[in-house]
């Protein structure tokens, strides 16, 4: 396995729910600390945003030694079930434009954009007393970098 103190990862926070965010960067940062691995964050205003974002950084990243700016990236948000068909579009297209940049440019990336029913769902998601899919977001991210390292992929 690559040494974690010589990565660093994104983290995409979605501000629309931003005291369940919070809650699932905490979880994220935790794993990240534990691990040795740096990382940055960035906030945009929904979930639908974080795709963007991923991609953005992806394509300006800097390299230095032949090394990406970043080597994994951790998706944190909410969607809440509301009145309106909204809810399927947020979670199917976050989920998708998630899924598309990872294959497309092989990139590891942890999905911690969780879609609930209400309020209580969604913290008892976020908690990391709970579920900690914020802490299970950054794990995913990790364990796909050793998975890269596996095939000969990573590190660059």
């Amino acid at each position: 396995m690559t040494n974690m103190d010589d990565l660093n990862i994104l983290i995409v926070e979605a501000d629309f729910y931003r005291d369940i965010s919070d809650s699932l960067l905490d979880g994220a940062k935790t794993v990240l600390d534990n691990v040795g691995a740096s990382y940055d964050i960035v906030q945009v205003p929904g979930c639908l945003e974080i795709p963007a974002a991923v991609c953005f950084a992806m394509k300006a990243m800097e390299y230095t030694g032949g090394r990406r700016r970043y080597d994994a990236y951790v998706a944190l948000g909410c969607v809440i079930r509301g009145e309106t068909s909204h809810y399927d579009t947020v979670s199917e297209e976050s989920a998708r434009g998630l899924l598309n940049l990872s294959m497309e440019y092989c990139l590891a990336i942890g999905n911690g954009i969780i879609t609930c029913e209400n309020d209580a769902q969604a913290w008892a998601r976020a908690r990391k007393t709970e579920k900690d899919k914020g802490g299970a977001a950054a794990q995913a991210a990790i364990d796909m970098l050793n998975l890269k390292e596996k095939f000969g992929l990573f590190p660059r």
